[in-house]
């Protein structure tokens, strides 16, 4: 990486490596090495939000660039770069649906397939990896979470410390009858300030049909935000696709560069 950077005389370093959950690397060296260099540094990478936020922010001011990353959640919908623009709020929580890969699951199980089935439809498509666990164990949606809190809580936590249950447990007829009896299940992420810090948790919880993110089906996904001063604040995706993840990245880019 330093190579490239002295070779091509970088200006912004857009980094899209794969997920880390245990370290966040290789992206958080690439990360470090671009704002050493003088460039802006733009990742679609949970992994360096959650285990070197702070670090990289405070390198990016000292070098007066920008450690931008607001597709590392929802696909580049606008949650970051919202919180940025609603200065001295205080967020007191939020809940919500952030992997669309198990919604996926539970929506296809709802309509008849098997969890195998159903998993192998979304590796087919291409949301799924071949070892699916990082979705179907809930990790990749306790990352999320641990970003979420570190940037717009401000507390850091990491995705060990996050209680934690997937949805392997659930057998197809539990999904499809919690469905018609007008509970489904839904892999909800949540995170609530107490009096000593921030307590999250990722797990398949039935929600009634007056709840909101009971609808939230297929890829889509949702989150609910409490605040001091806008309770009831959301951010829904419908259907988002590689093109979504590319335009947060663009928008992160926009940012930078103008301001």
């Amino acid at each position: 990486i330093h190579q490239w950077l002295r070779a091509a005389q970088a200006d912004v370093l857009f980094e899209a490596t794969s997920l880390n959950v245990e370290s966040g690397q290789p992206a958080m060296g690439n990360i470090r090495a671009a704002l050493e260099f003088g460039a802006h540094a733009i990742t679609a990478n949970k992994g360096p939000v959650v285990h070197g936020y702070q670090e990289l922010r405070e390198l990016a001011q000292s070098k007066n660039k920008r450690f931008l990353f607001e597709s590392a959640v929802m696909d580049g919908a606008p949650i970051f770069s919202l919180f940025r623009e609603l200065p001295v709020i205080h967020l007191k929580s939020f809940r919500g649906i952030l992997n669309s890969t198990t919604n996926l699951i539970l929506t296809d199980m709802e309509n008849g397939m098997s969890f195998e089935s159903s998993v192998k439809k979304a590796q087919e498509l291409g949301l799924a990896e071949t070892d699916p666990t990082n979705d179907t164990e809930g990790w990749d949606a306790a990352v999320k979470v641990a970003a979420l809190v570190a940037v717009l809580m401000g507390v850091p936590i990491k995705p060990q410390q996050i209680q934690r249950q997937g949805i392997t447990q659930l057998k197809a007829e539990q999904v499809r009858a919690a469905r018609q009896q007008g509970h489904p299940y839904k892999l909800i992420c949540r995170a609530q300030r107490t009096a000593t810090g921030v307590e999250a948790s990722v797990s398949p919880q039935q929600l009634p049909l007056s709840d909101p993110l009971s609808s939230v089906q297929g890829t889509s996904s949702a989150v609910y935000f409490e605040t001091d001063v806008l309770p009831g604040l959301a951010i829904i995706e419908s259907d988002p696709g590689v093109e979504t993840t590319a335009y947060g990245m663009l928008a992160d880019f926009i940012h930078a560069v103008h301001t």
